[in-house]
């Protein structure tokens, strides 16, 4: 999906084979769509697909688990798939292989949850990077240790390491309430 109809705009997210969406616009063969977790974007009118599209039903599981099968794929902005991936489709995709949507983007997840302190943070909750109300980068939390898919130099891709090796700050952690 692209932020503007044409093949060189900028790639905002991906619309995965048999997601529901609803065209809003069509324009010059492309079609403004909307995903079912509310996010809009541009595709090429003839890579809409057609016949009942549906999400996955919800299931038990830990969403952190569902997040380390994407272990080694690597970074791409916008990705939501293991050929390729960015922070908040990591987070939004762990979640949807569990059959429950959250938001697509680093900031609607952070809103998304519950701001909790530190000490209270356990394995899953997730820890925000950038201003409050604007997180640009966001990760799973496990114990000093965080889970994410990252760009920076040095690292490319999704990868455990320690919280400090992220210079990104100031840092929230948060809580989905969505299990």
């Amino acid at each position: 999906m692209r932020a503007a109809p044409d093949d060189s705009s900028e790639q905002v997210t991906q619309a995965l084979a048999g997601e529901p969406l609803a065209v809003e616009e069509r324009r010059n063969g492309w079609a403004r769509i909307r995903t079912a977790y509310d996010y809009p974007g541009w595709v090429r009118e003839d890579a809409l697909g057609s016949g009942d599209a549906r999400l996955p039903a919800p299931r038990e599981g830990d969403p952190v688990a569902e997040a380390r099968a994407y272990l080694g794929a690597p970074y791409e902005w916008g990705g939501l798939t293991e050929r390729g991936i960015d922070c908040s489709g990591l987070v939004h995709m762990a979640y949807r292989r569990l059959g429950r949507l959250i938001p697509r983007a680093a900031h609607q997840q952070e809103a998304t949850g519950i701001e909790i302190e530190k000490a209270e943070a356990r394995p899953g909750d997730l820890v925000c990077f950038g201003d409050p109300g604007r997180a640009h980068h966001i990760a799973f939390w496990f114990g000093e240790r965080i889970l994410h898919a990252t760009a920076r130099e040095g690292a490319n891709g999704v990868l455990e390491e320690p919280l400090e090796n992220v210079d990104a700050r100031p840092v929230r952690f948060v809580r989905l309430t969505i299990r």
